[in-house]
């Protein structure tokens, strides 16, 4: 018998299926499963989509590119439904990178045809403080910035290696600049309030220490576009990947799986053109802001609750949580809550019955375990606003106080210094409300410690 050809572009040609790569026209950063199911199929699926080619590098770990680097890019996606499955071979990514490959990274940033930097490199990678200014006390931003502020000036930017998403982009403009490049649209496409505005304010204000005229070429030549996504992406363990790499005509070593539903808005501009992302549904407003909230509040604040309360239950998944009836009252509190700060043009009814329904889909597996990584991170900008919009408003948010609560069982407390200052490292504003700290301690009073449900 003989074996199967491993994915790749000749393979598709030799069976007839056109595969031509396009010319990279975007680079992307963060080659995870996310940016797979979402930008990557909007951009295969774009009007004009042979002329937007997708050179997508990797954040922290090289294991992504070499999976998909052999295939040229190409990976199967199993859009997975309650009870059907539908695959396509996603064909926009055209090279797969090491993030850490800087002479290639700069050698893409500096290609003329370059037009639109996307970005998946979750919350925690911004390396910002809760106010959304760049976290210069981190060590990891700091020391590329050290680097940076020598190197850019003195040394082929080419051998320097930063290591933070911050940094990477940073080189990247400044080689750009330095090159005498055209201006570009960077879209962040993570779970941030006002994305597109905070990484606009993380790299003027580390480019200034990197170099000030790298900082005025930003503020002239780069807009930042705002971003709203969604389309629940689960990771799989190796043995799901194994089955549905080895289940077509080709081997794909790196398959993904996602649900049918899908959303992308945007807000901005793009001095160099984009892909006609509205012939795959995506949406351009003038304001993504009301559309972000519905989206970071109502699914991610869920899914967030769920992942800190649902394991005490000894639920290990979103399906299985949301299942339960009490998580589930839990979270149509916290989305009462939420909905009171969103405007009734969004369709928030149908909105949450529609999430509804995509949680208990028992075919995606969305482990709790992975959403409640960077948990802090998360809480501050999924339920802290939600829960200071109600206090302003002279309201108690009990449904925020629960998943703070649960979230205080799950965090250390290594200096004893009680559930008020963990909130404290949430929101001064959360630690210094009397009621709502009594009702963050009636609700652990309600939840199994962790101790008893291991």
């Amino acid at each position: 018998m003989t074996p199967r050809p491993r994915l790749s572009r000749a393979a598709l040609q030799a069976a007839g299926i056109a595969a031509d790569p396009a010319p990279v026209r975007i680079l992307h950063l963060g080659l995870g499963a996310f940016f797979r199911a979402h930008q990557a199929w909007y951009t295969a699926h774009a009007g004009d989509a042979t002329e937007w080619g997708i050179a997508a590098f990797t954040g922290r770990s090289p294991v992504a590119a070499a999976a998909l680097a052999p295939q040229d890019g190409l990976y199967t996606l199993q859009v997975r439904g309650a009870e059907t499955d539908r695959d396509e071979i996603v064909s926009s990514v055209v090279e797969a990178a090491d993030g850490a490959d800087i002479p290639r990274f700069l050698e893409v940033f500096r290609a003329p045809r370059l037009a639109v930097v996307t970005l998946t490199i979750t919350e925690a990678g911004y390396r910002m403080r809760p106010d959304g200014s760049p976290d210069l006390d981190d060590p990891a931003l700091a020391g590329d910035l050290d680097v940076l502020g020598a190197g850019v000036r003195e040394s082929d930017p080419a051998v320097l290696q930063p290591t933070t998403a911050l940094g990477r982009l940073l080189l990247g403009l400044e080689e750009r600049r330095r090159t005498g490049g055209a201006g570009l649209a960077l879209v962040p496409c993570d779970n941030l309030p006002d994305n597109g505005g905070r990484l606009a304010r993380a790299l003027t204000e580390t480019a200034s220490v990197v170099r000030p005229d790298l900082a005025r070429w930003i503020e002239d030549r780069v807009s930042f576009v705002g971003t709203s996504v969604d389309r629940i992406t689960p990771a799989l363990p190796p043995d799901e990947v194994r089955a549905i790499g080895e289940r077509g005509p080709w081997l794909d070593a790196a398959p993904v799986v996602t649900e049918p539903f899908s959303d992308w808005v945007l807000c901005g501009t793009f001095p160099a053109g984009r892909p006609a992302w509205e012939d795959a549904g995506a949406r351009f407003v003038d304001d993504v802001g009301p559309w972000e909230r519905r989206k970071l509040w109502l699914l991610n604040g869920a899914h967030t609750l769920l992942a800190v309360a649902g394991p005490l239950l000894g639920h290990e998944t979103i399906a299985s949580a949301i299942r339960d009836d009490r998580l589930r009252l839990e979270v149509e509190r916290f989305w009462d809550e939420a909905a009171r700060q969103l405007p009734a043009s969004l369709g928030v009814p149908e909105y949450r019955a529609a999430l509804l329904e995509r949680f208990g889909n028992p075919r995606i597996e969305h482990r709790l375990a992975q959403i409640a990584k960077d948990g802090t991170t998360k809480l501050r900008v999924r339920i802290v606003p939600v829960a200071e919009a109600e206090l302003r408003a002279g309201r108690l948010p009990r449904g925020c106080a629960t998943a703070v609560a649960a979230w205080a069982r799950s965090v250390p407390d290594p200096d004893g210094g009680g559930v008020r200052d963990r909130i404290a490292a949430l929101s001064p504003t959360l630690a210094d409300n009397g009621p709502f700290i009594a009702a963050v301690h009636s609700a652990m009073a309600t939840h199994p410690d962790p101790e008893e449900t291991r």
